[in-house]
């Protein structure tokens, strides 16, 4: 007979201090199962806290008081529970960015599609497994444009007693490239999406929150702005890069080094050197960097600045900070200023060099790549044009409409409840949604040649419907409308395979004979050519509702974005569970 727990103030204390310890430090280990997999827990408090960039001090929406957030780390095969408290008068929810959340849908975090948002006062539990995925990720905010202050590393280890297929680094340093703005974020872009036009641009891009000294009121290489990488000769450091910028893939290169990139999005890569990252935002990646042997005698800068492509107005600065070594040799002589070497980069619309840069992944081993399609679709992606409601002066093309985004000339509506809880009490006939997202454009014409008159696009909440381990491919053909852009597309939920890319219109006939299908890279994120196409696959077998979207924050604030309902298998471990007790309410 188990005796009951005697009940007393103290004890009462005790378990209040046991709790209060759990949830206080970033990271605690709750339990080890027998299979050496553990339970991490955080606490994301969202609160409101003043900082100052660029002699500019501003209120902004962070995690614990921190600008970038806080590292979560865990191994593969662990998992990981946040519980999320919102402070700030903003709805709120964090996205995993790159967990593939199998039968854990409810975690995944995009406001409208997987939850209600998390309103002011209220709380969420995150709760997921790390199920086969060792590498680098992020999460970030996934409402409106609070993703430009809400962002932190997602640092999956592998297994314990298990290695990394590449040299053991010295050190492992998280660098996410993020934004700094002036103004309120949630500001710009709702002054956009009042007025039609493209939105206001970021004042600075970022290392790890620190905007650097190319920048004014921060250009003194000593000041507390800029980010420094210290090294000791003869190492190798494993750098975990991020983009978490809102609207801008970016170059990074340091001087005088190579790089060799080991992994993207999590997932192991055959290595490759290149003295030039490309990464969009969403995209994350591994590379070593190793260090001279000896004492350089120099220091050398890091530089990113945008790839851009597009038509409109964007952030054409350079963020820099410093890679500096460490153990100067005694006998150097003192108070000589040692050169700082300059990294070269491409030009801002390089489009042939990211081309090339993409070309170079491929999977570390051969690939499950799906080599027969169940279903196969063909999305085109770019902007267009909804019409200036009456009464009201419009700024977007010819001053005269709104700027839009869409697919297959669909601009998503979002819904005003969650969709995965209208797919899981099956309520598809209430009108919140509807499964008719077409497979192919509704009217054909030549994608990157002279764009029609017509750049009106539809509206609505549709979606596509596709059986549990159902083998899909999607081709995303940029458009020219608006002007030929790179678009980085995110599939939540799953990882794909990029099985092909290339310039101009998609060949049906021709273009697949030439497709990858043996160790195409693995991603979550990828970059569609500017007037160009890229071929994914996956196999859909993650039951539950799961957005694909432009990464490009101000196309999905203008409805570049769809997606997809992957139904239940007919076993326990292919069905999604029921919601948790605490999802919130819309």
């Amino acid at each position: 007979m188990i005796k009951p727990i005697p009940s007393s103030p103290s004890l009462f204390v005790a378990f209040l201090f046991a709790t209060s310890f759990l949830w206080s430090f970033p990271e605690f280990v709750l339990a080890t199962s027998k299979h050496g997999s553990a339970t991490r827990h955080y606490k994301f408090d969202i609160r409101l806290r003043n900082v100052t960039r660029l002699c500019h001090t501003k209120s902004m929406v962070t995690v614990n008081g921190k600008f970038p957030g806080p590292r979560v780390v865990a191994r593969e095969g662990d998992r990981i529970v946040v519980k999320v408290v919102n402070h700030v008068p903003n709805n709120v929810s964090i996205h995993w960015h790159g967990v593939r959340q199998l039968q854990s849908g409810w975690a995944d975090g995009p406001s409208y599609i997987t939850q209600c948002p998390i309103q002011t006062g209220q709380n969420y539990v995150y709760n997921f497994t790390i199920v086969g995925q060792r590498g680098t990720l992020f999460w970030h905010a996934h409402f409106s444009w609070l993703r430009a202050t809400l962002y932190g590393p997602l640092i999956l280890l592998p297994r314990r007693n298990e290695s990394y297929p590449f040299e053991k680094p010295y050190k492992e340093v998280p660098i996410i490239f993020g934004e700094w703005w002036n103004a309120d974020p949630e500001a710009v872009i709702a002054q956009a999406l009042q007025t039609g036009a493209g939105p206001n641009v970021s004042d600075a891009y970022t290392f790890n929150g620190l905007p650097g000294p190319f920048y004014n009121c921060s250009n003194n290489e000593t000041d507390t702005d800029t980010f420094r990488l210290k090294v000791k000769p003869g190492k190798t450091y494993l750098l975990r890069l991020i983009n978490a910028a809102l609207n801008d893939e970016l170059f990074f290169s340091i001087a005088n080094h190579t790089l060799v990139t080991v992994e993207a999005d999590a997932t192991y890569v055959k290595p490759f050197e290149s003295d030039i990252i490309v990464l969009g935002p969403g995209q994350t990646s591994n590379v070593l960097l190793k260090t001279k042997a000896e004492y350089p005698n120099a220091n050398f800068l890091m530089l990113a600045r945008p790839y851009f492509t597009g038509m409109g107005t964007f952030d054409n600065s350079t963020v820099a900070g410093f890679l500096e070594y460490k153990n100067k040799p005694l006998a150097a002589p003192k108070n000589i200023n040692i050169p700082t070497l300059k990294p070269f980069l491409p030009a801002i619309n390089d489009t042939s060099f990211v081309a090339n840069f993409s070309n170079k992944f491929f999977s570390l081993n051969p690939a499950k790549v799906p080599q027969i399609v169940d279903k196969s679709f063909f999305f085109t992606i770019g902007l267009g044009t909804s019409p200036c409601p009456k009464n009201q002066t419009c700024q977007g093309p010819n001053n005269s409409s709104k700027f839009a985004a869409s697919m297959n000339n669909i601009s998503f509506t979002l819904p005003s409840i969650a969709l995965l809880e209208q797919h899981f009490f099956g309520q598809a006939n209430n009108g919140i949604y509807t499964t008719d997202f077409p497979a192919m454009p509704l009217m054909p014409f030549n994608y990157t040649g002279t764009p029609p008159n017509n750049t009106l696009v539809g509206n609505g909440t549709k979606t596509v419907v596709i059986p549990f381990n159902t083998s899909v491919q999607v081709v995303l053909q940029d458009t020219s409308i608006l002007g030929a852009e790179s678009h980085p597309l995110h599939l939540h939920g799953f990882n794909f395979y990029v099985v092909g890319q290339g310039f101009g219109n998609f060949n049906p006939n021709t273009d697949p004979q030439i497709f990858n299908l043996f160790d195409p890279v693995e991603r979550n994120t990828v970059g569609v050519p500017s007037g160009g196409w890229v071929a994914i696959r996956f196999l859909a077998d993650n039951p539950g509702v799961w957005l694909m979207h432009c990464h490009f924050d101000v196309h999905l604030s203008w409805g570049l974005r769809m997606a997809w309902i992957v139904e239940d298998g007919k076993l326990p471990n292919q069905k999604l569970p029921p919601p948790p007790a605490d999802l919130p309410k819309c």
